[in-house]
């Protein structure tokens, strides 16, 4: 007989968990597994930089509610913007910040003045950076002398036909001066439709890209946009044509309505507390470009919390901005694209 003690079972049989496949830290433990885990990836072809440019050509203002971003003359602009075309900047959104006294009027006629700040930012970006996306976003707040979105009655109301035909004409009037893309903000019932028609008319429609800002939403996110672009609305609120926070079903109808009028692309704005409508426009515009806006409120209270210590902005800025490509964008329009330029360029940023 053996002297040889018998195992306990115990020793015999490793702890296996009931169910193996729960197991999961192996597929992240390292750097490089992190980022095959993300189905999408933040690269800088998804980025578009807002910038506010002035009728002043020598201005270069800090936005005091606003964090880095400053209002820029057209002289001050061209070699800011050359600095992130060096770092590999794709794309610009152009807001016009009309300043000079007594231009604005009720109509917006300082829009698409060939003189004005939209117009020669236009020519001079594609001159000295001629590989430059450039977008304009379209709305008349910022020349209107009663700081609304379109053309208004008497008591207050929105004219939609006038808007509307005012709004084409800005558009078309920006893609003759050589932009990429017009991006309507204005939220007017047909600005589409009439939109493309206008650029079938002028002979453009083939090499202009028309991104619907579709589903724009009403709220309290907006401020240091209107103190940058001087567009708060001098009485009421835009309650009446931009869509009610709530107002998930009148999106989706929003999103059918501009993908019927022709438009090449749709905006979600505001983004981070509208993620629902990200996924919603992936699903109903699945064979469109869905870009995020990532707004003026947002971007400033992760910068407002990263100073309290609260969070870390880079940390908290990709956290965001992961949150965008979940829900379905493929473009995010961000006042943190000169960060991502430089951050994407570091290892481990995920």
């Amino acid at each position: 007989m053996s002297n040889t003690t018998k195992p306990h079972t115990a020793e015999l049989l490793p702890e296996v968990p009931t169910q193996i496949s729960s197991i999961l830290q192996g597929g992240y433990n390292h750097p490089l597994l992190r980022s095959w885990q993300h189905e999408r990836r933040l690269h800088k072809d998804m980025f578009i930089f807002p910038l506010f440019v002035t009728d002043d050509p020598e201005e270069e203002t800090p936005i005091d509610s606003l964090p880095n971003i400053k209002r820029f003359g057209v002289n001050k602009l061209i070699p800011y913007v050359g600095t992130l075309v060096k770092k590999g900047l794709r794309a610009v959104i152009l807001f016009g910040v009309p300043l000079k006294e007594g231009i604005k009027d009720p109509e917006g006629t300082a829009a698409d003045d060939p003189e004005g700040p939209v117009i020669l930012a236009i020519k001079a970006l594609k001159k000295a950076y001629p590989d430059l996306y450039i977008m304009c976003d379209v709305c008349l707040c910022e020349y209107t002398s009663h700081g609304h979105c379109g053309i208004l009655y008497e008591d207050g109301s929105i004219n939609n036909k006038l808007s509307v035909r005012r709004i084409a004409a800005v558009a078309v009037n920006y893609a003759k001066a050589g932009a990429n893309s017009v991006a309507p903000s204005d939220m007017m019932d047909g600005r589409i439709r009439a939109i493309k028609q206008g650029l079938i008319d002028a002979g453009l429609a083939h090499k202009t890209f028309v991104m619907s800002y579709a589903a724009k939403f009403s709220g309290n996110l907006y401020g240091p946009f209107r103190d940058a672009a001087c567009s708060s609305p001098g009485q009421g609120d835009r309650k009446c044509y931009q869509l009610p926070s709530g107002g998930k079903g009148l999106a989706r109808r929003a999103l059918l309505r501009d993908m019927n009028e022709g438009t090449d692309g749709v905006i979600v704005k505001p983004s981070t507390f509208y993620l629902d409508i990200v996924r919603d426009s992936a699903e109903i515009c699945s064979d469109y470009p869905i870009c995020c806006y990532h707004v003026s409120g947002e971007y400033a209270m992760l910068h407002a919390a990263a100073e309290k210590g609260i969070c870390d902005l880079k940390t908290i800025a990709f956290e965001a901005h992961h949150g965008f490509l979940r829900a379905g964008a493929r473009l995010i329009i961000s006042y943190f694209t000169p960060e991502f330029l430089d951050w994407l360029n570091e290892p481990d940023t995920l």
